[in-house]
């Protein structure tokens, strides 16, 4: 079993920066695709951004593209998405997950990942 935590959170203004953390325990996600996963109040879970196991092969979305950037590092078991030119939009709680199955390929679908944090609030003030 793998347990996340979502760390790094907070209120900030429109323009600033953050950095989210997700630490594993529970055993190594080294061999795990992990994705991030934003919702807002009243709307659907949508991706923000994957990594492959190796953190070689990144997706991110193009509502996001040139401002998240996803990152890991399995000596730490430890996987980070660092966020820039923060919009209102922006706001909502950040979900960390992971896909215990190989894949080929990067899923942007929440039904392929297995493990999830409890989440973290990001909140951008205009």
């Amino acid at each position: 079993q793998v347990q996340l935590v979502e760390s790094g959170g907070g209120l900030v203004q429109a323009g600033d920066s953050l950095r989210l953390s997700c630490a594993a325990s529970g055993r190594t996600i080294s061999t795990f695709n992990i994705g991030w996963f934003r919702q807002a109040p009243g709307k659907s879970r949508d991706f923000v951004a994957a990594m492959d196991w190796a953190g070689i092969d990144t997706y991110v979305p193009d509502s996001v593209k040139g401002r998240f950037t996803i990152s890991r590092d399995n000596a730490k078991n430890t996987v980070y998405l660092q966020m820039n030119s923060l919009k209102p939009e922006d706001t909502a709680v950040y979900y960390c997950a992971a896909d215990r199955y190989y894949r080929a390929y990067l899923s942007n679908s929440s039904e392929s990942y297995d493990y999830w944090g409890q989440g973290t609030q990001v909140t951008i003030s205009s």
